[in-house]
């Protein structure tokens, strides 16, 4: 595609897609225009011309002269549709949808490969930070130990108002979802099912692994109370959702857990919506990058570059995959935790390893201890309200 104007079909003109038209005005020197945009409501009122919506999916899947498909919609199986269908008619295609990768990462894969067109997808991870291509190009012959990081700006934020402002949750969330970092339906960020689904694309690339998301074990911040925020205090961590894909023993286990921060770690002064991701790797050690992990042109910069990145024809060599030494996917693994409760019996603390650490009063106990991966994802007591996780540095 290189020398030429890249004609683009748009699904979707919400908050990301509104952002990428922003960026794409703003940024000179990128040779790609907007053809046509697919919408669901003809008659809501939009900031631009009405001549470049459509409501019909096909005068861009089947236009010859649209060269690029972008797919920023939230309807997980119509995305995967209009992915499949544009990767099938020979179009490049870029997305930000990173539940619908998730959870069709080994069709996705198959489908680039069988009708050799590129797709990326680089919003849909960490929105503005490049963490995939960097695990694609810079860490293709690095032997990683561990990705892990902040991956959800909605919950970063919350969080952050939480330590820095004393503000309730409830008070948080509703800013967060004022300022658009997070939905009406807060259940995906909060319960930590979004970053779920992040860390299962960056586990492909950061060690050629596929796995399933209902695999990965996601229990978020949507049962932190004020005790746990005063246990956090008095040892001086604050709290923020970590997902997390490490190698171990030949395997790579992940999953997406609170966890209680120490000021030393890197991730202790992210704050607001941004993301913060850190690598390990056996010859290069830790690496840290920031970025803002929420808001329309964050994440339409992050569009924008994969678009730009096909005018070089650029594609993910997937090279993890093809050195055929894969680490297999486990939940074996052991975890020091607080486990914060109201009543004896709310949990089972014969399924530990080991306490080290016990306390009681009037109104809550916690204990502090080891536990395996797997008992926590089989734990039926952690639906109980009373009951909350946090994982210990």
């Amino acid at each position: 595609m290189e020398n030429k104007i890249i004609n683009l079909g748009i699904f979707g003109f919400g908050v990301v897609g509104q952002g990428l038209y922003e960026v794409l005005n703003r940024t000179k020197g990128i040779n790609a225009r907007i053809k046509k945009i697919c919408i669901k409501d003809p008659n809501k009122s939009r900031p631009i011309d009405s001549s470049y919506f459509t409501t019909d999916k096909n005068d861009i899947l089947e236009d010859p002269a649209i060269d690029v498909v972008v797919e920023l919609i939230n309807d997980t199986e119509a995305a995967f549709e209009i992915v499949s269908t544009a990767l099938r008619n020979g179009k490049a295609v870029v997305s930000a949808s990173k539940r619908m990768i998730a959870e069709n990462l080994p069709a996705l894969y198959q489908l680039q490969a069988e009708n050799k067109v590129p797709f990326l997808y680089e919003a849909s991870s960490c929105a503005s930070i490049p963490i995939i291509r960097n695990l694609e190009e810079y860490y293709d012959n690095d032997l990683l130990n561990a990705v892990e990081g902040i991956c959800n700006g909605s919950t970063n934020y919350i969080l952050t108002k939480i330590f820095e402002e004393n503000l309730s949750f409830e008070t948080a969330l509703k800013q967060a979802q004022d300022l658009g970092f997070a939905e009406t339906d807060p259940t995906l960020d909060i319960e930590g099912f979004d970053p779920k689904f992040k860390i299962v694309i960056l586990l492909l690339h950061a060690f050629g692994t596929f796995v399933k998301p209902e695999e990965v074990f996601n229990f978020g911040i949507h049962h932190l109370n004020d005790f746990d925020i005063q246990f956090a205090k008095q040892r001086n961590c604050t709290i923020k959702l970590i997902a997390q894909c490490r190698r171990q023993n030949g395997h790579v286990f992940s999953y997406v857990l609170p966890h209680l921060i120490k000021e030393h770690n890197l991730l202790y002064d992210v704050y607001n919506e941004y993301n913060g991701i850190l690598l390990e790797s056996a010859f290069t050690d830790k690496q840290f990058f920031v970025g803002k992990g929420a808001g329309g042109t964050a994440t339409g910069s992050a569009v924008l570059s994969d678009i730009s990145a096909l005018l070089y024809n650029y594609r993910y060599e997937y090279k993890k995959i093809k050195q055929n030494n894969q680490p297999s996917f486990t939940n074996d693994v052991q975890l020091k935790i607080y486990l914060r409760y109201k009543t004896q019996g709310q949990v089972d603390l014969a399924e530990f390893f080991h306490i080290s650490e016990k306390y009681e009063s009037a109104e809550w106990r916690y204990v502090v201890g080891t536990i395996n991966l797997q008992k926590l994802r089989e734990a039926g007591w952690l639906k109980n309200k009373d009951v909350n996780i946090l994982v210990l540095e």
